[in-house]
C-alpha cells in the first residue's frame, strides 16, 4: 500500500490490517510522522511531536506481532492528544508559557489506557491557552488553521485535535470539552467528536479548566472509530473522584442496529434560533435522513435553557480562576492577555452567583431528563455557522459565550453524552454538523444514531486537499 493511501483509512480498517500482519505498525507510524513534517507547517496542529518515542513504540509493537503475542484492539494505531493531557516524558504545556517546560512523570489515565490498547502516541496538539482563551489564536504557539480552508478557524479549544484528525496527521485524537470544545472543532473540521457522559471517562492527569464541566472524549473520522476509542478509555478510575462506577457496555454491539422505531426528539426554540440558512437547511436535510430510516421524530422545546449562558459563565469562570489563582498571583505576565482577562473576571464572581448557577443547573438537568423519558435521543445543531475566518478575531475581553457555544454548553451543564457528526458542506465548502444527545451513560444509542446517519450519507468519505 502506498504511503499516501494510509492517512484516510479508518482506525477499524488499519487495526484489522495490523492484526492480520498486512500492515506494519512501523510503516503506519512513519507515514504519519512524514505527513506531519510535510503538512503541519501549514496547519500548526502540533505543539510537540514525539517522533522518537512513537517509532520506538511502533518497533515494540512489530516485535510483539512477530512473536505471535495477543494483539490489543488498537495495536499500532497512531493517535495524538490535546496538550492538556499528561504524557509521561513528553512536555505538557497547556498551550501556555506558564507550563511551557513541564514534563510529567506519568500519563493521564486516558493516555495510559490508549497505550494499553496498543495505540501509539505521536505528540501533543495545539489549543486555546489552558482551553480558555476566547480568541482564535494562541499567544504562545500561534493559531491552528482549518484544513478545509487555511484562512478559517478550526474551532476551540481542541483546535489541533480536530485539525490533525481531519488532515490525516493522526488517526484519532483526544480533546476536552467544557463548553463545546470537542463538538465545535469537530463541526468546523468535518469529523466526529464525542463528549461522553460526565464521569464516564477519567480526567486524572488532565489540566482542568472547570472541574464540574470538563469532559475528555475521542475525535475521529468515523463513528465506528469513535466507538473503538471510547471503548478503550471509558470506565471507572479510582484516581478521579468524579469517575462513575457505571458499567461500560460494548459500544460496537448495537452500533449497526439501525433506527427503525427509535424516537428522536428535535430540540427547537433556543436551539433553532440564530442559525445561518445553510446550517438550518443542512440540519433539516439530516433530520429527513433519520426519518427516512425509520426514526420517529418529534419536537422538544426546553424552557430553562434560556439561562444557560449566564449559568455557564458563572460556573466555568469561577472554577477556572480558583485553579489558576496561585499562578495569577505569582506570574500573571506568563498568561496571554485574553486568558488573563477571563481569569481575572472569574475572580470577581460572588459565591452567591456561583451557588445560584449550580442550583439552576440541577433544574436544567431535570428538564432534559424529563424530555428523555419520551424519546431515546435528542438532536440539535452544534454551531450556528460554518468556521469563521481567522481575521474575524473577536475583540479582546468579549466572553466566548455567544454563537459558537450557544448549542453546546447546555450539554456540559447537564453532563449528558453528545456526539457531533458531519451533515454536509455549505456553499463556502466548509463542513457543518449536528449533535446527537443521549441519556446518562447511554453513549451507545447516540453513537448508533450517528452511525446510521453517517452510513446513509457520503460526508465522512470527503477529505481536505492538502
Amino acid at each position: 500500500m502506498r504511503q499516501d493511501e494510509l492517512f484516510y483509512l479508518t482506525v477499524a480498517e488499519d487495526a484489522a490490517r495490523v492484526r492480520a500482519r498486512k500492515l506494519s505498525p512501523v510503516e503506519l507510524v512513519q507515514a504519519h510522522l512524514d505527513r506531519i513534517a510535510r503538512v503541519d507547517k501549514k496547519l500548526n496542529a502540533y505543539i510537540t511531536v514525539a517522533g522518537e518515542q512513537a517509532l520506538a513504540a511502533s518497533q515494540a509493537a512489530e516485535r510483539a506481532l512477530r512473536r505471535g503475542q495477543a494483539t490489543p484492539p488498537l495495536l499500532g494505531i497512531p493517535f495524538a492528544v490535546k496538550d492538556l493531557l499528561y504524557t509521561r516524558g513528553v512536555r505538557t504545556t497547556g498551550g501556555s508559557q506558564v507550563l511551557e517546560e513541564f514534563v510529567p512523570d506519568h500519563d493521564a489515565t486516558v493516555v495510559e489506557r490508549l497505550r494499553g490498547a496498543g495505540a501509539i502516541l505521536l505528540g501533543k496538539l495545539n489549543l486555546m491557552e489552558f482551553a480558555m482563551g476566547g480568541t482564535y489564536t494562541n499567544d504562545r504557539f500561534g493559531p491552528t488553521r482549518n484544513p478545509w480552508d487555511l484562512d478559517r478557524y478550526p474551532g476551540g479549544s481542541s483546535s489541533g485535535s480536530a485539525a490533525a484528525v481531519a488532515a490525516g496527521l493522526c488517526m484519532a485524537s483526544l480533546g476536552t470539552d467544557t463548553g463545546g470544545s470537542i463538538r465545535g472543532p469537530a463541526h468546523n473540521c468535518g469529523i466526529v467528536g464525542l463528549k461522553p457522559t460526565y464521569g464516564r471517562v477519567s480526567r486524572h492527569g488532565v489540566v482542568p479548566l472547570s472541574w464540574s464541566l470538563d469532559h475528555v472524549g475521542p475525535m475521529t473520522r468515523t463513528v465506528e472509530d469513535c466507538a473503538l476509542v471510547l471503548q478503550a478509555i471509558a470506565g471507572h478510575d479510582p484516581r478521579d473522584a468524579t469517575s462513575s462506577v457505571a458499567p461500560v457496555p460494548d459500544y460496537l454491539a448495537r452500533l449497526k442496529a439501525g433506527l427503525r422505531g427509535l424516537r428522536v426528539g428535535v430540540l427547537r426554540g433556543y436551539f433553532s434560533e440564530g442559525l445561518t440558512p445553510q446550517v438550518a437547511e443542512a440540519l433539516q436535510a439530516a433530520l429527513a435522513v433519520l426519518g427516512g430510516q425509520g426514526a420517529v421524530l418529534s419536537d422538544v422545546s426546553p424552557r430553562r435553557v434560556e439561562k444557560c449562558q449566564a449559568v455557564y459563565q458563572a460556573i466555568a469562570y469561577a472554577e477556572a480562576s480558583a485553579y489558576h489563582r496561585p499562578w495569577l498571583e505569582s506570574r500573571p505576565s506568563s498568561y496571554g492577555p485574553n486568558t488573563r482577562a477571563r481569569l481575572e473576571q472569574g475572580l470577581t464572581i460572588p459565591a452567591t452567583a456561583y451557588l445560584e448557577a449550580q442550583q439552576e443547573r440541577k433544574l436544567l438537568l431535570g428538564e432534559f431528563l424529563e424530555a428523555l423519558k419520551a424519546v431515546d435521543v435528542l438532536v440539535a445543531p452544534v454551531s450556528a455557522q460554518t468556521a469563521p475566518r481567522l481575521d474575524d478575531e473577536p475583540p479582546l475581553g468579549v466572553p466566548a459565550l455567544g454563537s459558537p457555544l450557544r448549542y453546546s454548553n447546555p450539554l456540559n451543564l447537564v453532563g449528558l453524552p453528545a456526539v457531533s457528526v458531519p451533515i454536509g458542506f455549505a456553499a463556502d465548502g466548509l463542513p457543518t454538523a449536528m449533535q446527537i444527545v443521549g441519556r446518562p451513560f447511554d453513549e451507545a444509542t447516540a453513537l448508533r444514531v450517528a452511525y446510521a446517519y453517517e452510513q446513509a450519507t457520503p460526508w465522512h468519505t470527503r477529505h481536505p486537499d492538502l
